[in-house]
């Protein structure tokens, strides 16, 4: 059996939405949903939360994740990347439980659409094909690069140069995907070798739409509100 640490980085500060990581959403503080998605998932080994902060750790406690540690000041900045988070997770982790896990999957609390099946799928399908990491991704739609576009002084130039500008329908362009955030996979070995949450041989983990909103801003958390409010009827 694989050993597999689920982390649930939630640091106390936030400048978009103040305290968004439990701010309650259709009634029940945001990190719920993940702590909720990630304990009833099947062949997690343990479901952690990192925090810099004494109130999100004691909500995750009540919730039922586990908090062995408070996260170090030098961590929990707004400047500060996923990767050494989780990395500091694995190894207080390890010097705690004494052995090495085989893999890491983050799980952020912004992503409240994310279920345990997701997950659950996520670890089938890393676990059956030969790669070093997943991700998770929904696909772009009708934002898609070929029609994307910069600034030169008051031109307007294609971001992807074809020699033309694409007008055709978007059913017709090719498939163009982008992270979403809801869920990074990685093999133990290669996190600590790269220093990355994503390697050099990744799978995609397609989600759909309505299961892929991050929250960032208020719009954010509106609609994630009322999509979760829908998945409820």
């Amino acid at each position: 059996m694989n050993k597999i640490l689920a982390v649930i980085p939630a640091r106390g500060g936030s400048k978009g939405l103040p305290r968004k990581n439990i701010m309650e959403i259709d009634g029940y503080p945001l990190i719920q949903y993940t702590i909720n998605a990630a304990l009833t998932a099947k062949n997690l080994t343990d479901v952690i939360v990192s925090t810099d902060d004494k109130e999100i750790a004691q909500i995750s406690i009540e919730l039922g994740a586990q908090v062995p540690f408070m996260r170090p000041n030098e961590l929990a900045s707004d400047m500060s990347e996923s990767a050494p988070v989780i990395i500091h997770a694995l190894k207080e982790m390890e010097e705690i439980r004494g052995y090495h896990y085989d893999a890491i999957i983050m799980l952020q609390p912004t992503c409240p659409l994310r279920s345990s099946k997701h997950i659950e799928k996520a670890l089938e399908l890393f676990f059956s094909k030969d790669c070093d990491s997943l991700v998770s991704v929904s696909s772009v739609g009708g934002v898609h690069p070929f029609r994307m576009k910069r600034m030169v002084g008051n031109e307007l130039v294609s971001f992807i140069d074809q020699g033309f500008w694409d007008m055709r329908p978007r059913q017709v362009l090719p498939d163009v995907y982008i992270r979403n955030g809801s869920i990074y996979l990685i093999r133990r070995d290669t996190l600590i070798d790269q220093g990355q949450l994503i390697g050099k041989k990744c799978l995609g983990l397609v989600m759909s739409d309505e299961e892929s909103v991050n929250i960032d801003t208020p719009i954010d958390f509106k609609l994630a509100e009322i999509l979760l409010k829908e998945q409820q009827k």
